[in-house]
């Protein structure tokens, strides 16, 4: 009996060092690459920075029609608008109409990215 518990002591202790390494092997960390920032994504930051909010047109708040829209179209804020429009780079805007022509219009995204600021 003794001769017997300690060959399968050892068959598992080899089949469980086996399949060890082959899981470490599996499950490798792949390197990650950095992707550069969303031009859309900087818009969207400065208009919640400023303090305009989702669903929050009609108290003049609006990120979508009070501050992405006029950002965007290179117009003046609706008459109904409560904050000014944040300082957004020209060369920002201009990148993400390259990038997504319909950002902040009727039909397109109203944010690309969920961004988290402190």
């Amino acid at each position: 009996m003794r001769a017997t518990t300690t060959t399968l002591s050892l068959v598992g202790l080899l089949f469980s060092g086996a399949f060890s390494v082959s899981l470490a092997q599996v499950h490798q960390p792949v390197p990650t690459q950095s992707v550069p920032w969303h031009p859309c994504a900087k818009i969207t930051a400065a208009c919640t920075q400023a303090g305009f909010v989702l669903n929050g047109a009609k108290t003049g708040v609006g990120i979508q029609v009070d501050c992405i829209r006029p950002i965007m179209a290179s117009t003046p804020q609706r008459a109904q608008a409560t904050k000014p429009l944040p300082q957004v780079d020209p060369n920002v805007v201009q990148a993400c109409r390259v990038r997504n022509p319909d950002f902040g219009m009727d039909g397109g995204p109203i944010v690309a990215f969920s961004l988290r600021t402190q």
